[in-house]
């Protein structure tokens, strides 16, 4: 996807990276034991070797399940569907969705095309709830100033996660681990995510359709 970034950058000769127009991040958390409401066992067995590492570490990956697509501050569809044929055939898995706009607060009813209805103010809690802070640069999400501090704190998140200093995260953003070169190549900055095998770049598996779709 970053190539195809990288191209369009390049065929329209303009001064951009990819990143100021695509990018990635991950979910996660980490706390102190003062800030932490988690139960694990204090002592765990030694075969729990998981949960050794991440009492120590305090911190651990955000999975979420949902789907979700914001479109323009004027549209939002929240589900829980795959697109692949389990979620799609409508007689295999059971799935939910649901999609809000506003009919008098979309961008064509505002003389500067900026939304400012429920859907918007969705937007914004959802920016606080992951990034940790408000900011003025939010009001505008299409500018790169928005995308350059976004990835700004997502980086500072990142940081902190896997620094050696157990810190109660601000927010739960975090920047992919990865960086990306001009003509869109990427290039993992670490090989697995910590305290786990589970490879940044992931890789290719071919599986039967059967256990795929």
């Amino acid at each position: 996807m970053y190539k195809k970034v990288a191209k369009a950058i390049a065929d329209a000769g303009i001064d951009a990276h990819p990143t100021d127009y695509l990018s990635f991040f991950c979910l996660g958390n980490r706390e102190t034991e003062d800030g932490s409401q988690a139960t694990a066992t204090e002592d765990p067995p030694e075969e729990a070797a998981t949960q050794i590492v991440l009492n120590g570490t305090r911190r651990s990956m955000i999975y979420v399940h949902s789907k979700m697509i914001l479109v323009d501050d004027d549209w939002v569809l929240v589900g829980s569907a795959n697109i692949n044929q389990r979620s799609m055939a409508g007689s295999r898995d059971s799935e939910i969705a649901i999609g809000a706009h506003q009919p008098h607060h979309l961008r064509t009813c505002y003389n500067d095309g900026r939304p400012t209805g429920r859907i918007h103010a969705f937007r914004l809690s959802l920016w606080r709830e992951h990034t940790g802070v408000e900011d003025e640069v939010f009001l505008q999400p299409e500018s790169l100033e928005c995308m350059q501090r976004v990835r700004q704190l997502a980086q500072e998140n990142w940081d902190a996660y896997v620094g050696d200093e157990v810190v109660d995260l601000p927010g739960h953003l975090l920047i992919y681990p990865y960086t990306i070169d001009q003509d869109g190549t990427v290039t993992a900055t670490v090989e697995n995510f910590p305290d786990s095998s589970a490879p940044v770049l992931g890789q290719e598996q071919s599986l039967p359709n059967l256990l795929t779709s």
